[in-house]
């Protein structure tokens, strides 16, 4: 597909990376010229340097002829005003970030009367997450599939837990209705088989009904409680999207905010919630407005070394549960091993849910790919297919199908029934299945198979 791309922020970055390795022929647009020459040289795209939003600088990007264009400049006003430019010149799909609190009251008529397909808003997806996060308060990450009927979570395995130790095929006695789909262990990531070993610090991606995932909890040392109170530190537009989604939860929340004007706003608009002006990044601030006495503790600031550290002070204090958001992820690397709970990466969100709707469009033009989400830092894909009769994998027991190496099949959804399948398992047609796997760029299951002779990778 032909794509085009306006700004190289930290999502158009993301973009650009992640649409190139998807073998998309990119094109950036972006006013900065040494910031376009530094997107031009770290990925495989081109670019045009000028106004995203100009009639004459989407001509010579190629718009009028585009599958997909995108808007994701630092300004709301010149993504919207880009996508409808785009839009009247012949793009085939369009898709503008828009940030606003106001517009975001209003992101389904904006869509519907300017024909832009999608709008999507950074801090609402990250302020969703975190809701899900508090939620299902013994995760550390989810994602979900089926409309929710199906998850996969992300655990972390603590010291002495029962998990610790053993390996998949001895904790198939915790029950069949759950698959260990992925390990990350420092910077190694491993889609296991029935000899994997879980360690302690293990941070493990599964799947099962809600009843053995419990159990999985319990049996990983990372079972909690209700989580009834909450702190976030910092009072920016994440906040604003968060707050309406734990009051719904019946939550009793604390935001400190430094500065004066958007902590009045933030009392007024939200009169059920406590808002304390002050520096949030003050130790013994935080000790005053008992900081331990609460049970989770949400660092939203705009600067990701003050919300680490406010993180591991927080769990220094023993708060229960620790939300981080991290923009440059590049910082987790150093503090490898350093327990951060939670990591909310808003640029990620965004990159993942642009991805699916562009996978969605190659599903209309021949792919069988219904789901598509990015876990492990991204360094792993969960895919779930539509089955055709027509399949290569159909009515042959998994045990005996020749895979790809790190790949695994996470559940089979058939007639509305949930499947984790076995060795002795096959796949049907009409089946819905998931996939896990390392590999990137599948567009049919087919593509799972190991290639014969010649015939080349996707």
């Amino acid at each position: 597909m032909k794509i085009v791309i306006i700004g190289a922020g930290k999502v158009g970055e993301e973009l650009c990376c992640r649409l190139a390795q998807d073998d998309h022929d990119v094109v950036l647009i972006e006013q900065n010229s040494r910031r376009l020459e530094q997107l031009i040289n770290m990925a495989d795209i081109t670019g045009v340097s000028g106004n995203g939003a100009v009639y004459r600088t989407q001509m010579e990007a190629g718009v009028d002829k585009c599958d997909i264009f995108i808007a994701v400049s630092p300004h709301d006003e010149t993504n919207i005003i880009a996508a409808i430019t785009a839009k009247k010149l012949g793009a085939k799909h369009t898709i503008a970030r828009a940030r606003d609190p106001e517009y975001s009251e209003q992101m389904e008529f904006v869509r519907d009367s300017l024909g832009i397909n999608l709008m999507i808003n950074p801090e609402m997806e990250a302020a969703r997450d975190i809701a899900r996060i508090i939620h299902f308060r013994s995760v550390l990450g989810i994602e979900q599939f089926d409309n929710g009927r199906v998850n996969i979570v992300e655990v972390l395995v603590a010291e002495g837990s029962r998990l610790s130790g053993h390996t998949l095929k001895e904790l198939r006695e915790i029950g069949q209705d759950f698959l260990v789909c992925a390990i990350q262990r420092g910077d190694e990531v491993i889609i296991p088989n029935g000899d994997a070993t879980i360690l302690a610090g293990d941070r493990i991606h599964i799947t099962g009904t809600l009843d053995v995932l419990n159990k999985m909890y319990i049996a990983a040392g990372s079972f909690r409680q209700r989580l009834d109170t909450v702190l976030i530190v910092g009072g920016g537009r994440l906040t604003h999207y968060l707050l309406p989604l734990l009051l719904r939860l019946k939550m009793r929340i604390k935001v400190i905010e430094v500065d004066p004007e958007r902590a009045d706003a933030l009392a007024e608009t939200f009169p059920g919630v406590e808002v304390v002006c002050g520096d949030g990044t003050d130790q013994a601030f935080l000790q005053e407005e008992r900081i331990a006495n609460f049970d989770v503790v949400v660092s939203l600031t705009g600067i990701d070394e003050e919300n680490i550290l406010l993180s591991l002070f927080a769990a220094n204090q023993g708060v229960k549960r620790v939300i981080t958001k991290v923009n440059r992820t590049d910082l987790l690397k150093v503090l490898d091993g350093v327990n951060l709970g939670s990591t909310i990466t808003p640029r990620h969100l965004i990159a993942n849910i642009i991805s699916r709707f562009v996978r969605a469009l190659q599903n209309s033009q021949g792919s069988n790919v219904e789901a598509l989400y990015r876990i492990v830092d991204n360094k792993v894909e969960a895919l779930m297919f539509k089955i055709k009769s027509d399949s290569k994998v159909v009515r042959i027991p998994l045990m005996e199908l020749k895979v790809r190496d790190n790949l695994l099949f996470a559940f089979i959804v058939r007639k509305g029934k949930l499947i984790f399948p076995q060795g002795k398992d096959a796949i049907l047609p009409e089946d819905r299945v998931a996939v896990v796997t390392t590999h990137h760029n599948f567009q049919d299951i087919d593509d799972i198979l190991e290639p014969r002779g010649n015939e080349p990778k996707p």
